[in-house]
């Protein structure tokens, strides 16, 4: 029996930055709520292991269930799975199948992996968890077994079981309702589409004892399923807390970027030979998830670098795009942040008629996070100066 294992490729939490120079600086903190959970998986498709062809001994499967998560990382989950398996006995060219209907109560405990190597981000995108099972197997309707038994005695006559071999037999032919111990391992991912609602993929292996398929072969019996379907959050989630960080408790930006909200214009004095003194201004140029696209909201701020660029003409700007290390991977955000300061730039360039010369594009993918909350890291920061 080969179990595939599923190789999880995550980012460490990124690290706390401060918005200025200065010692203490609030930011957002997100904090896990526990709270409870259904889940519906209509759509799945269970593999009996046995010894005949693999498409002879697949069945439709379903599960449901309620669950609650204790911790970020932590959760039980009652689910009910539920049926049919089937088995199956081939010897020379004689081939017979059965069918026979479950019902699987199990409790689970699960264990997000995403969140225990990478921290909690309630925004994550796609979450893996493994999970371990116990509980039982409440099989009924085995007739078809029977029938396979009478047919494979008319077929062979006198050959007496005992010659078969010894995994195609079935010598424990049960009748009636058979309630098993059953045990379970299995992996699953979620992707979320809000606070409230995520679709999901489950991988299961399910054992049961040598009795269950009919046959005997002196090992566990094993069953597969795949499920998919939506897990819905009973609550709120999580909530938001603002806390200091403090230079003990937080790295330093890589990044010191001054903020003016607006440029004010003072008549000052200077000699004739020096250069005229103006404030910088910054612009941040947001967009959405998975986004380059500047929407007319933020078309404004784009307007105003223009403004300031073409109001002093020795002024230049420089244009950085970032990505959120919430989301994505390392080389999508990079390519996301480049995107982002190239449309920032095409713009000035295309649009408001600014020389490219005096624009400096720059990009840091999501290496650097100027903003503490995630959807904020989505941006182009324009300084002109």
């Amino acid at each position: 029996m080969k179990i595939m294992k599923s190789v999880l490729s995550c980012l460490l939490a990124g690290v706390c930055l401060s918005a200025g120079a200065q010692g203490k600086q609030p930011k957002t903190e997100n904090v896990f709520n526990p709270h409870w959970y259904v889940e519906l998986q209509p759509l799945g498709a269970q593999y009996t292991l046995g010894e005949t062809s693999f498409g002879d001994l697949v069945s439709y499967n379903v599960q449901a269930g309620v669950g609650y998560r204790f911790n970020p990382v932590f959760g039980l989950r009652l689910s009910f799975n539920a049926w049919q398996s089937k088995g199956g006995w081939e010897m020379d060219n004689l081939k017979e199948t059965w069918k026979w209907k479950y019902v699987a109560p199990m409790v689970d405990a699960k264990f997000n992996i995403s969140n225990l190597l990478c921290g909690y981000n309630p925004d994550r995108l796609f979450s893996f968890s493994l999970l371990a099972g116990l509980g039982a197997n409440i099989a009924w309707g085995n007739d078809d077994a029977q029938k396979a038994l009478d047919n494979i005695n008319a077929h062979y006559g006198a050959l007496a079981p005992e010659s078969w071999d010894n995994n195609q037999n079935l010598r424990y032919l049960w009748d009636g309702t058979k309630v098993r111990f059953a045990g379970r391992v299995g992996a699953a991912a979620d992707f979320r589409l809000s606070d409230k609602v995520s679709l999901g993929l489950e991988l299961q292996a399910n054992g049961v004892n040598d009795r269950y398929n009919s046959k005997k072969a002196g090992n566990i019996d094993w069953y597969f399923n795949a499920l998919a379907g939506v897990k819905i959050n009973l609550g709120k989630t999580h909530t938001t807390r603002e806390v200091k960080c403090c230079k003990s408790m937080c790295a330093e930006p890589r990044v010191v970027e001054r903020v003016v909200e607006k440029v004010v214009e003072k008549p000052v004095q200077v000699p004739a030979a020096q250069p005229e003194t103006v404030e910088p201004l910054r612009r941040d140029v947001f967009f959405t998830i998975n986004s380059t696209t500047v929407t007319a909201k933020e078309k404004q701020k784009v307007t105003d670098v223009a403004n300031y660029l073409n109001k002093y003409p020795k002024a230049k700007v420089t244009v950085t795009g970032y990505a959120d290390r919430g989301t994505g991977n390392k080389a999508i955000n990079s390519r996301l942040s480049q995107n982002r300061a190239r449309t920032v730039t095409n713009m000035l360039v295309k649009e408001y008629g600014i020389s490219r010369d005096r624009i400096v594009t720059d990009y840091k993918g999501d290496t650097v996070q100027p903003f503490s909350k995630d959807s904020d890291n989505r941006v182009s920061i324009c300084i002109a100066q």
